[in-house]
């Protein structure tokens, strides 16, 4: 198996995030986070496999080591066979850690993590419940209201977008579009 092959191995990377993380939001979170991930590869020509799983596996040790994340899961990877490039990938969707958001990949993880969070929270106050009923008027409106899903940082929501070089209203349309694609897995 080639190296990128094994890195975007879906089945692997689903089964380190099982083995670390139980709870079931933060698993819907990770899958929307690989389904956001894999909506842009797929849009810039990218390895889709390879940036979902580095979407899926981005906050996989936070539930058992939340202090120390995502430093935490460094030593886990490479045990995994997962190499320094991923790792940095995953590592640099955090401002704490240090490692500068240079590729692609890695401006991308940055602008849909938090994003796909508040994308879900919208979804979930809608009378559906379903991301198809999600419209980017909605959430930018919502991000307006700091009451609403106060844990998401709207900085790094507008600095992800910033930061691919695309206007935030076309960022918020992706991921929703991304997410409409996994609603059943997502529960929404």
């Amino acid at each position: 198996m080639r190296n990128s092959e094994l890195m975007g191995n879906r089945d692997k990377a689903w089964n380190l995030l099982c083995k670390y993380t139980e709870s079931e939001s933060l698993r819907k979170h990770a899958l929307a986070v690989e389904a956001a991930m894999r909506y842009f590869a797929e849009k810039l020509g990218e390895d889709v496999n390879y940036w979902g799983a580095v979407g899926l596996l981005h906050d996989f040790d936070y539930e058992k080591y939340p202090d120390e994340h995502p430093l935490s899961g460094v030593v886990i990877l490479n045990e995994n066979g997962y190499d320094q490039s991923f790792i940095n990938s995953v590592l640099s969707h955090v401002d704490t850690t240090g490692i500068p958001r240079d590729t692609k990949l890695e401006k991308t993880l940055f602008a849909v993590d938090e994003l796909c969070g508040f994308v879900t929270a919208v979804a979930l106050v809608r009378p559906s419940k379903k991301v198809a009923d999600v419209k980017v008027k909605s959430v930018k409106k919502k991000m307006k209201d700091k009451a609403f899903a106060r844990q998401v940082s709207r900085d790094d929501i507008r600095g992800g977008a910033e930061g691919l070089g695309m206007p935030l209203e076309e960022v918020i349309e992706n991921v929703i579009e991304a997410m409409k694609k996994s609603a059943s897995d997502l529960g929404l």
